[in-house]
């Protein structure tokens, strides 16, 4: 009887699908304030919110993404919806539908637009340490700005979140520019030929990711990890995408360039940047850290002029960026880790404490109802974040739990001060103790 019992609490005991993982409250308070500082920032710069739905028509992403990609072809959350049989996936990312948006509801068309959301996405990947299968990305997109000027804001907002979070010296800027499609296809087709001599294609066949991509999708075997193929693309007599650039796309570039160095943000151009949707034109550009092993990148993006109009909407510029909240989070918490005086991290300790501890005597009911009523005024007129002790037990053991909590004051509320309209409030640091009278308590300086 004992063992079935066992058995049956064993089966009970349900756990989070691998991947899609529970934030902690003592994590949780670091996405707070991440949050917080990211919003924040971006309202200051007018850019306006928008909420999308993390479910998607499955075709969306196929027009936008590309057919031939990682993403779509082997990570997709995808369904078919058994009440009216429309095929339907779990968002890989969010630029996809954010344009969808635009164009349903005729954003572009009223004025230009500058927009920003927060949420999940979900790829059906290995997980790892900042590689998730539910992650949470917050996406920046703009709509109707053609010349760099856009480009060098969102890189400047990268620069200024890095600052205020303290990463500054632990994420450096990469930036590449594709091009436009033509100019693409031209290096395209030089790049094919290239691969496809003898000694080369020996060394593509020998990793089947390259060799799959050779026809299809080319430029991604210049982002690939592979130390043979990284060695390869560094050959002096591969093609070189900036000799298939007009002369729109050089000057674009170098005007990008220009401002970077007048804005004081230090750079470097990697060639071999080239994202990993098939939606990017022009500028691409990647935040990256040597401080999360392989997965290095925390935040990109780029112009994706063509995407509107390629998901049916009228032609529109486009440029945006998508920031991976897990790995910044993993860097601020290690950050935090190794330095105990990191402003972010007192941004969370100072959010995770309450101002003030409210204890009372358990056996006199009328100190609870009090201690309810001071903590409410405290709140509203004091805008004070105020823990009232609901689980009884001594004074002695009240404390502890006030010190635990690590808030600033306690506030004493025995049966001796309900009968005199007092109460005491001790300072959890100094330790000095003093009594004051209850209508005079928002005066007090906590």
């Amino acid at each position: 009887m004992e063992n079935s019992n066992n058995n049956k609490s064993k089966k009970q005991q349900l756990q989070s699908v691998r991947g899609m993982n529970d934030i902690l409250p003592s994590e949780a308070f670091y996405w707070e304030v991440l949050e917080n500082i990211v919003k924040n920032l971006l309202l200051s710069h007018a850019y306006s919110p928008i909420r999308l739905p993390i479910v998607e028509p499955t075709p969306l992403f196929k027009r936008a993404i590309g057919e031939i990609t990682d993403i779509v072809e082997k990570e997709m959350y995808s369904f078919v919806d058994s009440l009216n049989g429309e095929t339907l996936t779990l968002r890989p990312e969010g630029t996809a539908g954010c344009v969808r948006a635009v164009i349903q509801h005729h954003l572009a068309t009223q004025q230009n637009q500058k927009l920003f959301y927060i949420g999940p996405m979900f790829r059906h990947e290995r997980p790892q340490k900042g590689r998730y299968r539910q992650f949470t990305q917050i996406g920046v997109e703009t709509f109707g700005y053609d010349d760099a000027n856009i480009e060098l804001e969102l890189i400047l907002i990268g620069a200024k979140l890095w600052k205020a979070l303290g990463l500054q010296d632990n994420i450096r800027l990469e930036i590449n520019t594709l091009g436009e499609l033509h100019e693409r296809k031209n290096f395209r087709e030089n790049l094919i030929k290239f691969f496809e001599i003898p000694q080369n294609l020996e060394i593509i066949k020998q990793d089947a990711d390259a060799f799959r991509r050779l026809y299809t999708n080319p430029l991604r075997i210049l982002d690939s990890k592979n130390p043979q193929i990284g060695e390869l693309c560094q050959s002096p007599q591969m093609p070189k995408l900036f000799d298939f650039l007009g002369e729109n796309s050089q000057t674009q570039f170098e005007n990008l360039q220009n401002g970077l160095q007048k804005l004081g943000i230090p750079f470097s151009v990697n060639s071999r940047l080239v994202r990993g949707l098939d939606y990017y034109n022009r500028t691409v550009f990647e935040w990256i850290t040597n401080d999360l092993g392989t997965q290095g990148t925390v935040c990109a993006g780029g112009r994706y002029d063509g995407l509107v109009e390629q998901l049916g909407g009228k032609a529109t510029t486009a440029c945006g960026f998508a920031m991976g909240v897990e790995r910044l989070i993993a860097l601020l918490m290690d950050k935090d880790k190794q330095n105990s005086k990191n402003n972010f991290g007192n941004l969370v300790e100072n959010l995770q404490r309450p101002d003030v501890f409210v204890m009372y005597d358990k056996n006199c009911q009328d100190s609870e109802i009090l201690a309810m009523q001071i903590a409410e005024n405290l709140r509203e007129i004091k805008n004070l974040k105020v823990l009232v002790n609901f689980g009884g037990g001594s004074f002695k053991s009240q404390f502890k739990k006030a010190d635990a909590s690590k808030a600033k004051f306690a506030i004493i509320i025995g049966e001796s001060e309900v009968a005199n309209n007092v109460v005491q409030i001790k300072n959890l640091q100094t330790q000095q103790q003093s009594q004051i009278l209850i209508s005079e308590i928002c005066n007090y300086e906590f």
